[in-house]
């Protein structure tokens, strides 16, 4: 049976059921987890709603208890649909919205990425964006606000995402940096730390970097990390810099708190494979548990290029809006 979607890409045909078989066997084959009910809704209400949008969010994680929606406490997806079903006027399951990255309470982000639906089209994205905008709060906004082709899944689509860890290294902490760096009063040595960071590189079974949480439906703990750099951003100032496939609960954290020991010299780099192949971990808790939240912050998603194409007659991206000056009538002296 063949449902007809309406949307901005003109009279599309769907088979519903084979869209969602399809793209369902391509995520088991990719080691994405087990497809549970949720998945299964989420690929039904893409294929039978009109029109799909995509957002890239930014956010201080400072009071929030993560993305993931929760009623109480506040959590940024919750913050975020409210403003979405006052702007739109649907209720949240209508809006189907979905995150990219499940960040954990207290943890930021600057390119948080998530969609939703609607049974109507935009023709003025600039107007929906400061509307949403304007009704959230000053530490979350909407940076880009665009229309998604139907293939588009903010977290099945995605090729890599990219993380950032902060640590202040200095005696006293910098008050400015006090909500986003991790503050270390030890002499940390960076080249340790750097040459520990490449043994991350390649893909590994990471089950020894990741704590168990009830709510992680990723179950693969083969990741493939492209790229884990320490750089030095001068002053007391270090970074963690993490590019990969996918990342499993507070895998960065506790990647960033074995560094950071590596760093004191307590341990040597050359830890990093065996506790890696111990899969175990137990092991890395002899040496390090895991870093603070507030150091971390999401700062890209990446995804198929053939997956960001823009539909066909579209409205144009919004990345806010500028306010025009009045020109002003009295003359000059």
């Amino acid at each position: 049976m063949t449902s007809v979607v309406f949307g901005v890409r003109g009279l599309l045909p769907v088979s519903v059921a084979q869209s969602v078989t399809n793209l369902a066997t391509q995520k088991s084959q990719a080691g994405e987890g087990e497809l549970n009910a949720d998945f299964l809704e989420d690929e039904r209400r893409s294929v039978t709603a009109s029109h799909k949008w995509r957002m890239v969010i930014a956010y201080e994680g400072t009071r929030y208890s993560g993305w993931q929606y929760q009623s109480s406490p506040p959590t940024v997806q919750c913050i975020v649909e409210k403003a979405l079903t006052k702007v739109m006027k649907l209720d949240r399951k209508e809006l189907g919205l979905v995150g990219a990255s499940r960040t954990d309470k207290g943890v930021h982000a600057w390119g948080q990425v998530a969609h939703f639906l609607t049974p109507f089209n935009y023709t003025a994205l600039d107007d929906v964006h400061a509307a949403v905008n304007g009704v959230l709060p000053d530490d979350i906004r909407v940076r880009e606000l665009s229309p998604a082709v139907p293939e588009f899944h903010a977290r099945f689509s995605v090729e890599s995402k990219v993380y950032h860890y902060k640590i202040y290294n200095d005696a006293v902490m910098d008050p400015l940096q006090r909500n986003y760096a991790f503050h270390c009063t030890y002499r940390l040595n960076p080249a340790a730390m750097k040459e520990a960071a490449r043994h991350f590189v390649g893909q590994h079974d990471f089950s020894a970097f990741a704590n168990v949480s009830r709510n992680d439906r990723v179950t693969n703990p083969v990741k493939s990390i492209y790229r884990c750099e320490v750089v030095e951003l001068g002053g007391a100032l270090l970074q963690l810099e993490v590019e990969g496939s996918g990342f499993m609960f507070k895998q960065v954290r506790n990647m960033a708190a074995l560094l950071y020991q590596i760093g004191k010299e307590s341990i040597p780099p050359e830890i990093v494979p065996v506790i890696l192949a111990s899969r175990n971990r137990r092991e890395l808790a002899k040496y390090a548990l895991d870093a603070p939240p507030h150091g971390l912050t999401l700062i890209s998603v990446n995804y198929k290029k053939d997956h960001l194409q823009l539909p066909v007659d579209c409205s144009p991206v919004s990345f806010g809006r500028h306010r025009a000056s009045s020109y002003c009538k009295l003359p000059f002296y």
